[in-house]
């Protein structure tokens, strides 16, 4: 088959406006389906290639910024497969929850409208709008931009030239903008603003690290940078943009301030996907970008890498023993999680850079998962706050065992993906240490390790207080999630149990490459 990847790429953004006129014609459930349907379609034509080898795709564009390509290699092809995997099943999680979330708010605005407007003729005129006129065009409107979004991440992970990864990184934060401006809650369109003005501050200072380079080098095309090729003074400025501007993606401490509130107030599955998927495409950034096209500046900031992944763990671990809102503690969990990919990718080895790479695939699985309980959390029993909760294991089982094994996944317990991911990070870690005879990364080994102690102790705790313990007389009607909610759940929870039991699946791919790129 011909174009694979560039109709996995382009089709959600061309065909986003079918989505959006279903929607609007025909109502949630022929919006959904057509998602669902068009991303797993384009998700099986994007995996076929994937055990053949690096597949490559290129398509003549413009003189000034040189090829427009796509590339699905042992880097690649992981965060490929998560992402459009999360948006698939989460399409058809988006149905149950967002036609909850569209109806509170229409009637939320038909409630204001009224007390604006008080009793007479026109409180009549606003009561006899259209719930179900409303509820089609904003789900439309949901769908169109999930499409986008999707496409947004699918090609900044795929591009083969500088201003294309630039191109696809900002795409993908437009649509995020106006999913939280439009669906979030709380005080959403300041929330969205924080959002936007953050990453794309942080993608502006990327854009400078870009042109840096190509501008040197006289080509924006990742095959034609070499490292050498480019002025020692202007290596260090592009290498520092790059780590600067990726750092704001992946929300390292420091630059993490946005994360809390963007993800905990996104209407869930829009969390489900900003935080297993999107944040971490700044740790393949770091990959692609400072580990293969500057080899030579990744030896000399690796240090400084794995510390500031240090540091990133143990502030989000530690805020989110803080935590009361479920999806706020999970918001909190994500920081730490993007610090354990920093670690691994100042591991230095291609073990821990391998580690790294799988730890995005368990952190796609495991926070989707955490992220989709909590959605059905709040759709069965109306809060997010862990001390009105408890007890809910025997009311919602699905729903408990899929976030057990969600849990299991982050914590990297066995038999779960979490586990190979962690143990493979932390193995390329150590093997540098001992290599390089250095205490000081001798010393970060044993404090990530510890960690790994405060991620246990946070995700335990949260499991207790949500499904175990007495069950408040509140709750005493409360049922299991429909089919839209706990069956994407399960293939999540069935995939990071395969994964667990048979890593080669991804590590076929991830290790050869790491060892090729460290020359090992």
């Amino acid at each position: 088959m011909e174009y694979v990847l560039l109709q996995a790429v382009f089709l959600p953004l061309l065909l986003s406006p079918v989505a959006y006129l279903l929607g609007r014609k025909s109502g949630p459930n022929a919006a959904t389906w057509f998602t669902f349907a068009l991303l797993l379609y384009c998700t099986v034509i994007m995996i076929a290639p994937v055990f053949s080898g690096t597949y490559e795709e290129h398509y003549p564009w413009t003189k000034l910024f040189g090829e427009f390509g796509f590339l699905l290699d042992g880097l690649a092809s992981p965060f490929a497969i998560i992402i459009y995997v999360l948006s698939t099943v989460l399409a058809l999680y988006s149905k149950p929850y967002m036609i909850r979330k569209i109806t509170e708010q229409f009637e939320e605005k038909m409630h204001k409208q009224k007390q604006l407007i008080g009793n007479g003729p026109s409180t009549a005129m606003i009561e006899s709008s259209s719930l179900k006129g409303y509820l089609n065009n904003q789900i439309g409107v949901y769908f169109a931009l999930y499409l986008v979004f999707a496409m947004g991440m699918l090609g900044t992970v795929l591009a083969t030239n500088l201003i294309e990864f630039y191109v696809f990184f900002e795409v993908m934060l437009i649509p995020a903008f106006f999913l939280i401006a439009f669906y979030g809650y709380g005080a959403r369109r300041r929330i969205a603003l924080l959002f936007f003005f953050w990453t794309h501050s942080g993608a502006v200072v990327l854009l400078l690290g870009f042109l840096a380079i190509g501008l040197n080098v006289g080509s924006f095309d990742f095959s034609d940078i070499k490292e050498e090729g480019i002025p020692p003074n202007i290596l260090t400025f592009a290498a520092v943009a790059i780590i600067i501007g990726l750092g704001v993606k992946l929300a390292a401490f420091i630059y993490h301030i946005w994360l809390p509130y963007a993800h905990a107030e996104a209407p869930t599955p829009i969390s489900a996907l900003l935080s297993p998927a999107m944040i971490g495409i700044g740790a393949y950034g770091l990959f692609r970008l400072l580990v293969m096209l500057m080899p030579g500046q990744y030896e000399h900031f690796s240090l400084f890498l794995n510390l500031w992944g240090l540091a990133t763990m143990f502030y989000g671990g530690a805020m989110a023993l803080m935590q009361d809102d479920i999806k706020r503690l999970f918001a909190y969990s994500s920081i730490s999680q993007m610090g354990y990919l920093l670690f691994g990718i100042g591991s230095f080895s291609a073990l821990g850079l391998s580690g790294a790479e799988m730890m995005y695939v368990s952190h796609g699985l495991g926070k989707g998962l955490l992220f989709m309980m909590a959605g059905a959390i709040i759709l069965q029993v109306g809060t997010r706050s862990m001390t009105k909760l408890g007890g809910l294991a025997g009311k919602m089982p699905i729903t408990a065992v899929c976030a057990m094994i969600g849990a299991l996944t982050i914590m990297g317990v066995p038999p779960t993906s979490g586990f190979m991911g962690e143990w493979t990070l932390f193995y390329g870690a150590l093997q540098t240490a001992v290599e390089e005879g250095s205490t000081i990364r001798m010393v970060t080994f044993g404090l990530g390790l510890v960690s790994t102690v405060i991620t246990m102790g946070y995700i335990l705790w949260m499991i207790k207080r949500v499904f175990f313990g007495k069950l408040p007389e509140n709750l005493l009607n409360t049922k299991e999630a429909s089919w839209y909610i706990t069956a994407p759940m399960m293939v999540l929870a069935g995939f990071s149990i395969v994964v667990g039991i048979y890593p080669d699946i991804f590590f076929n791919q991830i290790i050869p490459f790491m060892n090729g790129v460290m020359g090992v």
